[in-house]
């Protein structure tokens, strides 16, 4: 796997590549029509323990047994120099040694990413968890550490043989990050599972949607607070040859970019190391934005609320502020029916609703699009107040009580004109 310039990848597909796709086509049909049981994948690994990857080893022992523990001992050494490291920004050689029995305590587990076993030698490369609660007494004031983003949702969209699949199917894309042991990162990554209704949420058309109400929803149903969306553009040479991938870090309800690169697979076989690669690149451009302070949730997505003095605060002898209010004005707890068509007539409806003075509080407590929603609105002062407001905002209010019906206004009955005909009244008659 080798690293390419950040010009756009060429898309020469040859023939045979497109007959392929063509031939492929009834799959995409059948991937469509995946029962629920199909899709899913869980993350491997949410813990905050330290990773570290890539460690290579080479022992030689009088048996197989004894060069693999040998070469674990090893590699736990090698790992614990290079995490200190890279916690404290400095060289490997700089890190203190620490006895293996320590070392043992410490290492939550090893993976072994490739190995090769013979009779008296063992060649591999290993990756090594740590512990965090242990390791740190070992590790000491870190410097240079940045702080813990807020909760990203991940979109992960892979596009491909002429289409984008982001939680339809199992994706190679998906499966990558679900590898990524995102504890050791800064930023607070929300993984989806993939069930559920998932697929139907969190695809290509929401990542693209500009509109603030669905992803206040979104968000508040996964418990994020923002959103990543790490995009994969897949170019297959040719069936079993190497594999072109343009990777998009993107941030945020409008898709900004935040940076991208390129990596190629020498074959189908690297196609999974070389997302595994991508996942780790893209998680560092994401923590180089928080360092830069440009990984931060968008304003738009949070719902401020004025703030108003505590009792604590205002001294006894002093006048309550909010009394005037109080006497001048009651307020009223709203249930506003609207017919909507789409997201746009909701959106209208409550715009128009805020523009109201008085009205505090104007949200959704039942959606139905194609329907009737309806509207929890609390409102200081009259309801037919609020109904003469409306109207000359374009819409009327109708109904009594606290349940009201809200629709667009209709255009005022033009004057009859005199007829021809009839002489004026003050005339005299022929």
């Amino acid at each position: 796997m080798t690293s390419l310039t950040l010009s756009r990848i060429p898309r020469r597909w040859p023939l045979l590549a497109a007959a392929a796709l063509l031939a492929g086509a009834g799959g995409w049909y059948a991937l469509a029509q995946l029962a629920p049981g199909d899709r899913g994948v869980p993350p491997i690994d949410s813990s905050s323990n330290y990773e570290v990857t890539g460690v290579a080893v080479d022992v030689a022992g009088k048996t197989a047994d004894e060069a693999r523990s040998a070469a674990w001992r090893m590699a736990q050494r090698k790992g614990w120099k290079i995490l200190w490291a890279r916690l404290h920004g400095a060289s490997p050689d700089a890190a203190p040694a620490l006895p293996d029995s320590t070392l043992d305590s410490i290492v939550a587990g090893i993976e072994v990413e490739a190995e090769q076993v013979g009779p008296h030698r063992y060649i591999a490369t290993l990756g090594l968890l740590f512990d965090r609660g242990r390791t740190g007494a070992y590790v000491g004031g870190a410097n240079g550490q940045t702080p813990r983003s807020a909760p990203m949702l991940v979109i992960p969209i892979q596009f491909g043989g002429g289409s984008e699949m982001s939680f339809e199917g199992r994706s190679s894309w998906q499966k990558a990050w679900a590898r990524f042991r995102a504890g050791s990162s800064s930023v607070d990554y929300v993984r989806p599972v993939g069930t559920g209704p998932d697929p139907l949420l969190l695809d290509l058309g929401q990542s693209r949607r500009p509109g603030r109400l669905w992803w206040r929803m979104l968000l508040d149903q996964y418990g994020a607070s923002d959103v990543v969306i790490p995009e994969v553009y897949l170019e297959r040479r040719y069936p079993g040859g190497p594999i072109a991938a343009r990777f998009v870090a993107r941030h945020g309800p409008d898709a900004e970019i935040v940076g991208g690169f390129e990596l190629v697979a020498a074959s189908t076989d690297g196609l999974d190391r070389m997302l595994d690669e991508g996942v780790h690149r893209i998680d560092a451009l994401y923590i180089q934005a928080l360092g830069d302070g440009r990984l931060h949730p968008d304003p738009s997505l949070t719902i401020e609320t004025p703030d108003v003095p505590t009792p604590d605060l205002i001294p006894a002898d002093a006048e309550d502020p909010l009394a005037s209010i109080v006497d001048e004005a009651t307020s009223s707890s709203l249930s506003i029916q609207v017919e909507t068509t789409d997201v746009a007539t909701l959106d209208q409806a409550q715009a128009a609703l805020r523009a109201v003075p008085g009205v505090t509080q104007a949200g959704v407590s039942s959606l139905a699009l194609g329907g009737t929603s309806l509207l929890a609105v609390s409102y200081d002062g009259d309801p037919s107040a609020l109904g003469i407001a409306l109207a000359a905002r374009g819409w009327q209010l109708e109904g009594e009580g606290t349940t009201l019906r809200m629709r667009r206004g209709r255009a005022p009955a033009s004057a009859t004109a005199p007829s021809p005909s009839a002489p004026p009244p003050d005339s005299p008659q022929p």
